[in-house]
């Protein structure tokens, strides 16, 4: 296999391992055009897993060398653009146009939540994303450690580890995504289906990208120790957001980890979560996901290496201007009860900050 193909096999493989592979079907939060709500098959993890198994397999035997996708890091980013950009326009210009213009349907996509044969578009496309990325994260530290023996990076292993935990657990609660922003509001076009299949997979490894041939920095173990506190800081932030928006989104009056959830209630009986993760500020997933990447960032023992730092800088320009988009349409869908929400909860995403 070239390195050319390399991305085309893994997307065709974890498609047909989607199909194939035993899942639950489960009902989400957004509905369709009947008015009731869309069905997920969920077996991501499962999925995962197995692909990461057979590539491994694969190298075992000695049929591709375990830095393949470091080799071929070039010709899988540059094929991967182009079918980013051809599953774009497939996806996009037969559907009815949003009026928003050719080039804006492009972008942001005309259909929001597609399906077919039992797949749903965003859930295969994060899916093969993290599949991608986590054979991409693999690879390069494969080849770090096969030029460096005996001088192998303990960042290098820990950044794998952390983000190997990341995309596993993200996979492991698949269910608890349908209820997030990327289900609930966005289409899918160049910006969704461009985004997973090449930015997602080749741009969040950008650390392991820029250092992976790197020698071992050095860096403390107090150093290291720091990166993983702040990475889990990060994700409970961001898991235990999204955990208690989800279980309150099921039962409006369940408690999360002992939390019994106080909520605003309004007039034609829609809620708004006003405690716990809520409470603090009004994305505060968002906090965690750039703490996450910070920590990784950290990991690697670079500090004055711009490389790493370009995924938590991204995380900046991604979630600040997403949340002001989501306060928008909140205001929009909440009226009055979003301004009350806002008053209870005034800090955007870091509390006392912003």
């Amino acid at each position: 296999m070239t390195g050319i193909l390399a991305p085309l096999a893994v997307y065709v493989l974890v498609l047909v391992l989607h199909l194939a592979v035993p899942a639950r079907t489960v009902e989400g939060y957004v509905t369709g055009a009947d008015g009731k709500p869309l069905r997920y098959r969920l077996n991501g993890l499962r999925v995962f897993l197995l692909t990461v198994a057979l590539w491994a397999m694969e190298c075992r035997m000695g049929n591709l060398p375990w830095d393949f996708f470091w080799t071929h890091r070039f010709a899988a980013l540059a094929s991967a653009f182009v079918l980013g950009i051809l599953f774009s326009i497939a996806i996009v210009l037969p559907a009815s146009p949003t009026g928003k213009g050719t080039l804006a349907d492009l972008y942001l996509g005309r259909l929001p939540n597609p399906q077919a044969v039992g797949v749903d578009a965003k859930m295969y496309l994060y899916l093969v994303g993290a599949t991608m990325l986590e054979l991409n994260i693999l690879s390069f530290a494969a080849h770090h450690v096969l030029t460096h023996p005996g001088n192998v990076s303990p960042g290098v292993l820990l950044y794998t580890a952390l983000f190997t935990f990341f995309l596993t657990e993200y996979l492991f609660f698949e269910r608890v995504h349908l209820y997030t922003y990327d289900f609930v509001a966005e289409r899918v076009g160049f910006k969704l289906g461009w985004g997973c299949l090449v930015f997602y997979p080749f741009f969040y490894c950008v650390g392991l990208w820029t250092t992976a041939e790197r020698p071992n920095p050095g860096t403390p173990l107090p150093l290291l120790a720091l990166s993983a506190a702040i990475f889990f800081c990060g994700w409970s932030l961001a898991r235990g957001a999204n955990m208690q928006k989800f279980h309150f989104k099921l039962d409006p009056a369940r408690p999360f980890l002992g939390i019994v959830p106080e909520a605003l209630r309004g007039a034609d009986g829609r809620r708004v979560l006003v405690n716990g993760w809520w409470g603090v500020s009004r994305h505060v997933n968002y906090l965690g996901e750039i703490l996450m990447a910070t920590g990784l960032a950290l990991s690697l023992g670079y500090p004055l290496a711009i490389g790493p730092w370009l995924y938590p800088l991204y995380y900046l320009a991604l979630l600040v201007p997403r949340q002001i988009d989501d306060d928008a349409r909140c205001r929009a869908k909440y009226g009055p009860l979003w301004d009350e929400y806002r008053q209870r909860v005034p800090y955007r995403i870091i509390p006392k900050v912003y």
